[in-house]
């Protein structure tokens, strides 16, 4: 056989993984829909994908961290590279806040009942929106048990932490040092190697999850909350391709489209799943194959999945004001500036917490205006599907603020980036090796979908 014909072979076999996908999605909405009993059982597939996934983000941060920080010999620039990531990431949240704010407000009244059942389930978020303490909890919490805790069973920003120290460590030791990277960069390709066999359950991880969301959903709740949902589908859209669409033209002079379809699949998975954290590894590697320097993906990319949340704070806005309304208590302004302000202060020290935007909301609710609290059941039903638009605004948000931070720090190689934006150079999904193309021409790219 051809090398040209085994590279059509295994574009193709890479191709079909996620058509399998697509495939297992609309099975899992069928047997929700018809055995919705049968489809609450297969929930545990969806939760043990997601879990293979999680445990490689430790992995992969730390790699990819320690190899570009190791690289940059001034500390300085990795420190101007944070600093513009942090003010970035509060002025998103700021135009994600206001943004919420208006639709929110435009959203017609709709007049909903709450039974019995559904006015307990905001005390209990909103005490387990307590449990995650507060903010000086949250940065004593970064650091980890020990050294290697961090890449066991720490969190995102855990061994975020120990990455940057490690990398600091290693560009002080000289040629010691270098050895000590090349051997990382080795530990690098086998966990990416890992990665790429783990995404092959990604079919039965989509089936088993959708199917347990439509399965204890129904469709009874989605048709009498479709207009809340419908708005907030409508923002996030609107502030993805207004808000970071224009800022990603205007800065970086890239067509967002052209983004989103070298991210497509990772949409894809993000959608199927509904969890962001299952495309964390994979945007890593991406961002660094499309031109970013390691050292800026890798403080980039962990510090946006925690402190980047546009998704999730348009999402708080829009459900606060629409449990207000549809109570007949709506809010004046200025309740709404500061009770959502102090929402998406509280969603950083959420993040990474199981159902954080619910839990969020609810101990928001609980501390300025605890007479909304049980209104939190009204959208408990549908909270998982616009879990799904949170988080793909959020990676979304994190895939353009990381060109964007790239662009203004001096940080991204434009020719790496055209070709692979164009299709001439591009990633490699069987080994998922940042540094490696996949072995295909130009003829064989066209040939395929993307």
């Amino acid at each position: 056989m051809s090398t040209g014909a085994l590279n059509r072979t295994k574009k193709d076999r890479t191709h079909f993984l996620y058509l399998a996908v697509i495939v297992a999605v609309a099975l899992g909405i069928g047997v929700g829909l018809l055995f919705p009993d049968v489809g609450k059982d297969l929930k545990p597939l969806g939760t043990g994908f997601v879990a293979l996934v999680k445990m490689m983000i430790a992995p992969v941060i730390f790699c990819t961290i320690v190899l570009g920080i190791g690289s940059v010999r001034a500390a300085a620039k990795v420190g101007r590279v944070g600093g513009t990531a942090l003010l970035y990431f509060l002025v998103m949240s700021g135009f994600a806040l206001v943004i919420g704010l208006v639709v929110g407000n435009l959203l017609p009244v709709t007049n909903l009942q709450l039974t019995d059942d559904l006015r307990g389930q905001g005390a209990k978020l909103a005490e387990t929106a307590h449990e995650s303490g507060g903010s000086v909890d949250f940065l004593l919490g970064i650091i980890p048990t020990s050294l290697f805790s961090a890449l066991t069973d720490g969190s995102v920003l855990e061994a975020l932490f120990v990455a940057l120290l490690v990398g600091f460590a290693l560009q002080g030791l000289g040629e010691a040092g270098q050895r000590a990277l090349q051997a990382v960069e080795t530990i690098k390709k086998v966990v990416f190697k890992v990665l790429a066999m783990v995404m092959w359950a990604a079919p039965v991880g989509a089936f088993g999850a959708i199917a347990a969301v439509v399965g204890e959903t129904g469709a009874d709740a989605l048709k009498a909350l479709a207009t809340v949902m419908a708005g907030f589908y409508v923002t996030c859209a609107l502030f993805v391709v207004v808000v970071l669409g224009l800022l990603l033209r205007v800065v970086a002079k890239l067509n967002l489209f052209k983004v989103l379809r070298y991210v497509a699949r990772e949409l894809l998975l993000i959608v199927s799943t509904s969890s962001s954290e299952t495309a964390l590894p994979r945007l890593i590697a991406k961002m660094e194959h499309a031109g970013v320097h390691r050292s800026t993906v890798g403080i980039t990319v962990p510090t946006g999945y925690s402190f980047n949340l546009d998704g999730t704070a348009i999402y708080l806005t829009m459900a606060s004001l629409f449990i207000a309304n549809s109570l007949g208590q709506p809010m004046s302004v200025g309740e709404q500036v500061s009770l959502l302000l102090f929402m998406v202060i509280a969603s950083k020290g959420a993040a990474g917490v199981s159902g954080a935007g619910l839990a969020t909301l609810a101990g928001g609710l609980a501390s300025h205006k605890p007479a909304l609290l049980d209104g939190v059941g009204l959208i408990v039903g549908i909270d998982r599907f616009m879990s799904e638009a949170r988080a793909v605004t959020n990676f979304i948000g994190n895939t353009v603020g990381t060109l964007v931070i790239a662009t203004w720090t001096g940080t991204l190689d434009r020719e790496q980036l055209t070709e692979v934006l164009a299709g001439r150079r591009p990633f490699d999904e069987t080994s998922m090796d940042p540094s490696r193309e996949a072995a295909t021409d130009v003829r064989d790219q066209a040939a395929v979908p993307a």
